[in-house]
């Protein structure tokens, strides 16, 4: 199994997402293409992907967007993680 590596900027984004009140449960550890954060706020939960500006998908992570039936929806900033979870 492969080591757990995180984008660099997960920790500004974990940060403002709960600076704004919103539950923030970490799961880059779980692997196999699991979406790196489970946000809730306002009542809903949301999975987020995080990356850097120009990161791609693992293979993994591919496979499990491709099937999840729920959303998923990828980020590179405090900004677009806000986004994601205020429509």
């Amino acid at each position: 199994m492969r080591a757990c590596k995180i984008d660099r900027c997960q920790p500004e984004i974990v940060a403002a997402l709960r600076d704004m009140g919103a539950s923030v449960a970490v799961l880059s550890t779980v692997g196999k293409g699991f979406p790196d954060l489970c946000v809730g706020y306002a009542g809903t939960n949301y999975l987020l992907e995080v990356k850097m500006p120009g990161g791609k998908l693992t293979p993994d992570q591919c496979v499990l967007h491709g099937t999840w039936k729920g959303s998923i929806k990828v980020v590179h900033s405090v900004e677009e993680a806000v986004q994601a979870i205020s429509q």
